[in-house]
């Protein structure tokens, strides 16, 4: 192997990683390296998934005192959905043509941009009206449960792109600050990443010698970017992931 495809796997994964923590959207830096170098898109899309693993395990690292503090009933129950959902998804991806893949995509990506960007008002509109014993709104936990799986299916067929995905869920459906809920994104994406390294390694077409380039320099990414965003104000953090979000959608349609 090339030392230059080395390093612009081994650049893009840190890249992927830290950017995965800031705002969501850094596994659509390495897929698009994973293919310069030379992948087809389905072995680039799975091998994507599974080197981004260290990655996201380095965020819940990274965002450990915000993880500290939030409700395990409710990171357990949106754990197993999560879960539920990726195994759908990566089924999915493995049964479906490429052609299928390249063309549902950027829609997705798109839609999710957008709608992160429009959060705040389509939130207030979702929110129930009643408020708890401590004063803080219930949370719809049905809509909720119904995102989040959905989210996984997302995951599962395509990582690119989760994080905006989930956040964008958590934030119209919680009440939750966005910096608290890009903790809880950063678990419930290690979650899905460890079912999609599961199921690719026994059925995709994974470049492993490409995976052991990527996956620690996406550890590495992953943790500094937690430390990062833990500092950053919230709504430079909200437009953060609208920006990447909407230029990689744009990138996607044009190829």
């Amino acid at each position: 192997m090339e030392l230059g495809v080395l390093a612009i796997v081994a650049v893009a994964g840190l890249l992927s990683g830290a950017v995965n923590s800031i705002a969501g959207g850094g596994s659509l830096l390495l897929f698009p390296a994973l293919i310069g170098v030379g992948l087809p898109t389905q072995a680039a899309n799975v091998t994507n998934s599974v080197a981004n693993w260290p990655g996201f395990a380095g965020q819940v690292y990274g965002f450990t005192p915000e993880l500290r503090t939030q409700s395990r009933g409710r990171l357990v129950l949106l754990s197993v959905l999560t879960g539920v959902g990726t195994v759908a998804g990566s089924a999915l991806l493995l049964v479906t043509s490429s052609k299928s893949f390249d063309t549902v995509v950027p829609v997705l990506v798109l839609f999710a941009s957008l709608l992160l960007a429009v959060q705040k008002p389509v939130k207030k509109l979702l929110r129930p009206t009643g408020a708890d014993i401590d004063g803080r709104r219930r949370e719809n936990v049905v809509t909720l449960a119904v995102v989040m799986t959905a989210a996984g299916v997302y995951g599962g067929y395509f990582a690119g792109a989760l994080g905006v995905i989930m956040l964008v869920s958590l934030a119209m459906t919680t009440s939750d600050s966005l910096r608290r809920l890009n903790a809880l994104k950063a678990a419930l994406s290690l979650v899905n990443s460890t079912v999609t390294l599961l199921i690719f390694a026994l059925f995709g077409p994974v470049d492993w010698a490409l995976v052991a380039v990527a996956a620690p320099t996406a550890l590495v990414g992953g943790y500094v970017g937690a430390r990062l965003a833990r500092w950053m104000d919230e709504e430079l953090l909200r437009w953060t992931v609208v920006a990447i979000g909407v230029t990689v959608s744009v990138l996607l349609f044009a190829t």
